[in-house]
């Protein structure tokens, strides 16, 4: 059951965060290399995100 409720949550925050960053490349004025830091910084924050729901088990 805990399992289950970590995969949930973790896909709606993924979810959540992917949403967030493609939302701001709609805008015709925003570049892909204005993006970019965002991009790096949701991936790093799913990646982190994941680490510790699965693999930090001290």
């Amino acid at each position: 059951m805990s399992k289950i409720t970590t995969i949930i949550g973790l896909g709606f925050a993924i979810f959540f965060l992917v949403g967030l960053a493609t939302t701001l490349t709609r805008s015709m004025l925003i570049t892909v290399l204005d993006v970019l830091p965002v991009y790096i910084l949701m991936g790093g924050a799913i990646i982190m995100m994941i680490y510790e729901a699965f693999f930090d088990k001290k």
